[in-house]
């Protein structure tokens, strides 16, 4: 277990533009958790989303919270009632904690629950510290084969496991993905690993788009100055035809519109991107072509398979990273994902242990 005295340096957004590393109290499992000593924290668009502006929608920063929720430790203490973890065991985090069985979790959508907990959302802290605790039933085993690092990534995978499940992604769909950042990548991934599909990839990135085509997409159309419209009619010529699914993972409200523009008719487009609250749609395209919208909230049900994927190396998440920092250096670090510099910055909490 931790030592006595041991430091928890934690990750602390205090409001809008405040972000400091201090020392928190070393926490105690209650009877249903694990204390977890932590090993890789990915930084995700959220977490800069809290530090730069003190809120996301209606979850507002009104008291210091630790951030973090792509995340991976190692077992140092179990709580009285666990018996399905043990001290040592390597565990990937699910963040997302239902408070109480509701209709939504009798119902396998957890993920829907009003009351639910989850890491680095206001007023629940995150886990970007040295140690942090969660309930043992949404810590999961992690293979041998599969490291740290891909166990942090299974949070933002289980986005686009999610997603292709809403969106009904099938043998040979054909798909369109917009926005070639870290979720539409890992969407890219699980689109195209899971059922062999065809994809298609925008972004106004270059590179971002380069990195789609080394992961496994069939096209990319880089986002020049042109109407919606006019993108979806590139994506169509780019194609050879307008996909059956759209993915749209970036929330600006002209991508928003260009994904419902470029879906063939009886199509689904699927938001994943998370933008401003109020956009305006073409929905009399979409209600005349039969288009279907449909959102996605985080996931659910999707870490065991998520774990299959990875042991079985059939998705190389591991090449998302481009930046590691110590955690000392985490300010560092979320200025890198600030600026867009690479695609996913991963924090390393243990000191001892800076490994993949």
């Amino acid at each position: 277990m931790a030592a006595a005295g041991a430091s928890n340096l934690s990750v602390v957004v205090h409001k809008a533009g405040d972000l400091r590393l201090e020392n928190r109290p070393m926490p105690e499992p209650g009877p249903y958790d694990v204390l977890l000593k932590m090993h890789s924290v990915g930084i995700c668009g959220s977490d800069v989303h809290y530090w730069q502006r003190g809120r996301i929608g209606d979850f507002v920063v009104n008291s210091p919270m630790v951030l973090g929720h792509e995340a991976s430790g190692t077992v140092v203490k179990v709580g009285s009632s666990v018996t399905t973890l043990k001290k040592g065991d390597r565990v990937a985090i699910e963040p997302g904690v239902p408070r109480e069985t509701d209709e939504f979790c009798k119902s396998g959508r957890y993920n829907l629950s009003p009351t639910i907990f989850f890491c680095a959302t206001p007023p629940d802290d995150g886990n970007l510290c040295r140690y942090y605790t969660h309930n043992a039933n949404f810590c999961y085993k992690l293979p041998d084969n599969v490291t740290f690092e891909e166990g942090a990534l299974i949070e933002p995978l289980s986005v686009g496991i999610h997603a292709c499940r809403r969106a009904g992604v099938t043998l040979g769909s054909k798909v369109f993905i917009c926005g070639a950042g870290p979720i539409g990548l890992v969407t890219l991934l699980c689109s195209h690993e899971s059922r062999r599909t065809s994809q298609i990839l925008s972004d106004l990135s270059a590179p971002r788009l380069e990195k789609a085509k080394e992961l496994g997409a069939d096209f990319t159309v880089e986002i020049k100055k042109e109407s919606p419209q006019e993108l979806a009619d590139r994506v169509k010529n780019t194609f050879g035809c307008m996909p059956e699914i759209t993915m749209e993972c970036s929330g600006a409200e002209a991508s928003i519109q260009t994904a419902v523009y470029a879906t063939r008719s009886g199509g689904t487009v699927v938001l994943i991107g998370m933008g401003p609250e109020m956009v305006t749609l073409p929905l009399v395209s979409a209600a005349a072509r039969e288009v279907d919208i449909k959102g996605i909230f985080r996931y659910c049900n999707t870490w065991p398979m998520a774990i299959a994927m990875l042991a079985s190396k059939k998705v190389n998440v591991q090449a998302l990273v481009t930046h590691r920092f110590p955690l000392e250096k985490a300010l560092e670090a979320f200025e890198t994902t600030r600026k867009c510099v690479g695609i996913k910055v991963m924090l390393k909490c243990d000191p001892n242990d800076q490994n993949p």
